[in-house]
């Protein structure tokens, strides 16, 4: 584990209830404390305080508040990654019912709370560990999808690498600078338009 990995490692993960409970306090305060005072004024004792627990307490679950920030995005990266860990039979169901699943949860991902996605923007590009992490998953992300799509007998592209790379990053870009703006399309519209695109798309029409 190189210097920066062990910055934003957490110290432990709990086998009790209860300090799974606390650890989860933690996250949640933190999360709020980030939108709503920002990453530089929010400080670990802020955090500590809207947790309702000690300074060591937070201490014994994570090093500093980069740890908290990269446990955070973790959660959100993985949330996004669930629709492409579908397992083998993946390849059974429709397409356009697989892009679907990646489109609502894309969205779903993104509205949650467009601040806090705001913050992991702005923030991890300045922490080369979080970013070490962000690069993995987007490379995990595009391998699972091209698999999927060597095995869909409905795909039609030639080029999976270049077909899994393209609708992800473009799924991704879309979906964050729509729901960011000020008019945004509803959600359900949103998905119904990027999920016929996408499908037709990978259908080779």
């Amino acid at each position: 584990m190189t210097p920066q990995q062990r910055r934003i490692a957490a110290r432990r993960r709990p086998r009790q209830v209860r300090a799974e409970l606390t650890r989860e306090r933690i996250l949640t305060a933190a999360a709020h404390v980030f939108t709503t005072y920002g990453y530089a004024a929010g400080t670990t004792n802020r955090i500590a305080e809207e947790a309702r627990c000690s300074i060591g307490s937070l201490y014994q679950y994570f090093p500093n508040k980069d740890a908290i920030l990269a446990e955070l995005l973790t959660r959100h990266l993985d949330q996004g990654a669930a629709p492409l860990t579908t397992g083998e039979d993946a390849g059974d169901q429709p397409l356009e019912e697989l892009v679907r699943a990646m489109v609502r949860t894309a969205i779903a991902n993104h509205r949650d709370d467009p601040r806090l996605l705001r913050l992991f923007m702005e923030e991890a590009p300045r922490a080369g560990a979080v970013m070490t992490k962000i690069e993995a998953y987007q490379r995990g992300r595009m391998r699972r999808f091209r698999d999927l799509l060597v095995r869909h007998p409905e795909a039609g592209v030639e080029d999976t690498e270049a077909a899994a790379q393209i609708v992800t990053t473009t799924l991704e870009l879309m979906v964050h600078a729509l729901s960011a703006a000020p008019d945004r399309i509803p959600a359900r519209r949103l998905e119904n338009e990027l999920t016929a695109m996408i499908t037709a798309y990978l259908r080779g029409r």
